[in-house]
């Protein structure tokens, strides 16, 4: 390669939610001239899109018929990641409490998992300079062949406590509960569940500050880089 140019890199993140996931990765792909991918925000937006055309959460059938429909756009420039459905603008919507109460249950559903695998693995795929994928099943699933996978862990305290902290006035206890809640049900759905690839690099963010974190990201993704 001329000019120093290097080799696009596929970094995949993922993690339970509260241990830093977002702003890392934002701010990895940010430093990095990478683009950047929110997959949560993928599977929020077809739960809102289920939500605002009354589908029935609770049915998997129903769930299941409809999983093609929504059309989802997501801009992947770290300083400004976009998401649409249908055209229409859904960074706030797919914020709400309804969503996030509903997120699991939708996720669960394997056709929207291929759904939305697919349209993950176009960006991924048509990523120039390479892109940061943060999720729950990206090393896994999505990008197994990512060329480096990072699983993001915090205890549950500093992540409820983080997590309160982003949504306005929540109580730290009821934001665990919640927490909890849902990585049980996302690490026990039988279609690509949570869970660490076995060839992740782990970072326990607990202890450390947001800029500890990205720094530490950064310098395994320069590592990679220069090893390539």
């Amino acid at each position: 390669m001329e000019n120093g140019a290097a080799q696009p890199v596929i970094v995949a993140i993922d993690g339970p939610s509260g241990t830093g996931k977002s702003s890392t990765s934002k701010a990895v792909a940010a430093q990095l001239g990478l683009s950047y991918l929110d997959t949560g925000a993928q599977y929020r937006a077809i739960t809102w899109w289920m939500v605002t055309n009354g589908i029935d959460i609770e049915d998997p059938t129903a769930i299941a018929a409809v999983a093609g429909k929504a059309e989802i756009v997501s801009g992947t420039d770290p300083a400004d990641p976009t998401i649409t459905v249908d055209g229409t603008d859904v960074a706030g919507p797919i914020r709400t409490q309804e969503v996030t109460s509903k997120v699991s249950a939708v996720s669960a559903v394997p056709e929207v998992r291929a759904r939305i695998t697919e349209l993950q693995r176009s960006i991924a795929a048509s990523a120039e300079r390479g892109i940061v994928v943060e999720g729950r099943d990206i090393g896994t699933t999505v990008l197994p062949d990512a060329d480096l996978k990072i699983f993001l862990t915090a205890s549950p305290e500093a992540r409820a406590a983080r997590r309160s902290g982003e949504l306005k006035g929540a109580d730290v206890n009821a934001t665990r509960e919640a927490l909890v809640k849902r990585d049980a049900a996302d690490s026990s759905r039988k279609t690509s569940p949570l869970a660490k690839a076995g060839d992740a690099v782990e970072v326990d963010t607990t202890e450390l500050t947001l800029t500890q974190v990205i720094e530490c990201v950064v310098t395994l993704v320069e590592e990679k880089r220069a090893g390539k």
